[in-house]
């Protein structure tokens, strides 16, 4: 027998949440900073036309300013690259010292690149990368990356399971086998990877999650076409296990977490982060959501119910989320649901000493 979502009972007792109860195991203390931007580097969506808020920073209109002979004055304004994966450039500032790291690098070699160039991005300041997980269209970038920056011993912090050869095990002749990510060519490149399955605390204070905790009840994970080399055959692979997230700490107002895709579960990713660092208020969730196609598409209900009761004050839905639950969201959640476009920064701040916090349907609203 199959279930709704098209897993066998074995598949689904598979997948089936582990319990995760009380405290953490290993809790972090994560410190607070002063403030958090979060710019979107590759996503699926470009859209020039979309204003600047408070808080939420558009591309400017001359960006991706191009030569083009059929124009007079021989230019165009092609804009920026938009491509189905996901790259975000997040800089953390705590006084007077910042850290900038990249989360995930888009899924084409020179995406990333170009909208780094048209965008005026010095990836020269970087201070490390983080894959969100091993799929193509999270890992892409690197010749792009390399490139502008050339060899430079760029640290690479990746779970283990990131170079997993997978496929998609399609009916009528659709299967893909999907590019598999090699740490030797990485290291050729000059980045220093680094291996951790436990949760990470990087420098500036930021934390990478490390393997998530599946706890929710309707939080499945992949489908059973897609699958896993294990050495000897292809295997169910429901969990991603590689999947993890970044998480940062804005004093006096919560969390911001970053997805890639979001294959643990956007629900199961913001309760794991919560429990790990004891901070109970999520102030922002940006990225991959995964609810798009019909094996996700009955997750949306409880995990649009989920992120309404967590209340956050910013929800950027982006990459892999889909158009329904996209809709859903912003129905549920319209003080707080932002629409993602590449080049967008989300900057979000803590409140400056002594000046009370400003009304919270107001903060929801401008990201600030």
């Amino acid at each position: 027998m199959c279930d709704d979502h098209g897993f066998s009972d074995a598949e689904a007792a598979w997948s089936a949440p582990r319990l995760a109860q009380g405290p953490a195991v290993d809790p972090v203390t994560l410190p607070e900073v002063d403030e958090v931007r979060v710019t979107t580097m590759v996503d699926n969506v470009y859209d020039a036309l979309l204003a600047s808020a408070e808080g939420v920073t558009r591309a400017s209109a001359n960006a991706g300013r191009t030569g083009a002979r059929q124009f007079a004055g021989g230019e165009t304004l092609a804009g920026l690259r938009a491509e189905h994966g996901f790259s975000a450039l997040v800089t953390v500032r705590n006084g007077n010292a910042s850290t900038m790291l990249l989360f995930d690098t888009g899924a084409s070699p020179d995406g990333l690149s170009v909208n780094a160039e048209r965008l005026g991005t010095d990836v020269g300041g970087l201070q490390g990368v983080v894959l969100s997980h091993g799929h193509f269209d999270h890992a892409g970038g690197f010749d792009g990356l390399a490139r502008l920056r050339g060899r430079s011993g760029l640290p690479l912090t990746v779970h283990p399971a990131v170079w997993t050869r997978r496929r998609l095990n399609l009916p009528a002749g659709r299967g893909l086998e999907m590019p598999t990510l090699s740490r030797g060519a990485l290291e050729r490149e000059g980045f220093e990877v680094i291996e951790r399955r436990q949760p990470s605390l990087l420098a500036g204070g930021i934390l990478i999650t490390g393997e998530v905790d599946r706890v929710t009840e309707f939080e499945y994970g992949m489908p059973p076409a897609h699958q896993a080399w294990d050495g000897s055959g292809w295997r169910h692979d429901p969990a991603v296990i590689d999947d993890q997230a970044l998480v940062v700490n804005v004093r006096g107002r919560g969390l911001v977490i970053v997805t890639g895709c979001g294959h643990a579960g956007v629900v199961n990713i913001v309760r794991h982060a919560m429990r790990l660092t004891g901070v109970g208020k999520l102030l922002a969730l940006i990225g991959g959501f995964h609810l798009s196609g019909p094996a996700f598409e009955p997750v949306i209900g409880p995990t649009v119910v989920a992120l309404t009761a967590l209340a956050p004050e910013l929800i950027v839905p982006g990459h892999c989320t889909g158009w329904r639950a996209q809709h859903t969201l912003a129905a549920a959640l319209p003080d707080a649901w932002v629409q993602t476009s590449v080049g967008t920064t989300y900057t979000l701040t803590a409140p400056e000493t002594g000046v009370p916090d400003p009304d919270p349907a107001v903060q929801a609203r401008t990201g600030q």
